[in-house]
């Protein structure tokens, strides 16, 4: 009988580093869709009793990088990181577990918002997308999910199946970048 071992998606295609610019693969834990039922108040409420964040406003995140954090996802959705939802959560929201589905990676660097730049069709200056903002957007050609989570860093999520294309495209803007300033 094969013997099945869990991979993460970037597995020997990470960590890339290219002119100060740093790509890596980020292990968020358990990760799970939320998608809200009925009132927006009591899910957060829900979620800041058992898990310390609440629902996060549209285009933004709840928690801290590191420990349980909430990302908005889309109207009325979200994907709680970190940790298993809490039973109660379920009389709040139809929750499913993606764990599995998704690959998410960090890239940080003075160049970075250069890098996201040549990517990403959204205007991702520090001066307009702070710290904990969150946007669904593209990466390239694949749908994503990219937030803020420093001054220079940006968390970035792409469905697993999409993880060698991101790092491809990430990696190709971080050489052009690398070889603008000489260091390519």
């Amino acid at each position: 009988m094969a013997e099945l071992k869990a991979r993460m998606p970037c597995e020997g295609l990470l960590p890339l580093t290219f002119g100060g610019v740093n790509l890596d693969e980020a292990d968020l834990g358990v990760m799970t869709s939320v998608v809200l039922l009925g009132e927006e108040a009591a899910l957060s409420s829900a979620l800041s009793d058992a898990h310390g964040v609440g629902f996060p406003k549209a285009n933004r995140t709840s928690g801290k990088e590191g420990g349980v954090r909430c990302i908005w996802f889309g109207q009325r959705q979200a994907m709680l990181v970190g940790t298993a939802p809490a039973d109660a959560l379920q009389e709040h929201a139809a929750l499913v577990d993606q764990s599995d589905g998704w690959c998410a990676v960090t890239v940080e660097g003075e160049d970075v918002e250069q890098v996201l730049e040549r990517l990403v069709p959204i205007d991702v200056r520090r001066m307009h997308f702070k710290r904990g903002y969150t946007a669904r957007t593209q990466v390239g050609h694949m749908s994503a999910s990219v937030t803020r989570t420093g001054p220079r860093a940006f968390l970035i999520l792409v469905f697993r199946s999409m993880a060698a294309s991101l790092v491809h495209e990430l990696g190709q803007a971080m050489r052009a970048v690398a070889s603008r300033r000489g260091e390519g």
